[in-house]
């Protein structure tokens, strides 16, 4: 997950939503603007890309729902075949 929003404040959140994964902080929005997520209104959009080992991007949901985004990324690494040990 990445977001344009400071580590301190990418932290509380974490905090706050008790989350299990590490949140990259891009407050000066390079990242975002160089993968395309940037807005006009200057908010990282939530977009999720897919990336295999080889660094290739494989699919880019632009529909992405918080109430069904874990469900959908399982889904989907399962359908490229990105999820777990197996290459």
């Amino acid at each position: 997950m990445a977001s344009v929003d400071s580590p301190e404040d990418n932290k509380g959140f974490a905090e706050k939503n008790d989350a299990t994964f590490p949140i990259l902080s891009d407050p000066d929005k390079s990242m975002c603007a160089s993968y395309g997520v940037l807005s006009e209104r200057g908010y990282a959009r939530r977009w999720t890309y897919y990336i295999d080992r080889e660094g290739i991007i494989r699919m880019i949901d632009k529909a992405v729902d918080p109430r069904t985004a874990g469900a959908s990324l399982v889904k989907n690494l399962e359908a490229l075949n990105l999820g777990g040990d197996s290459s």
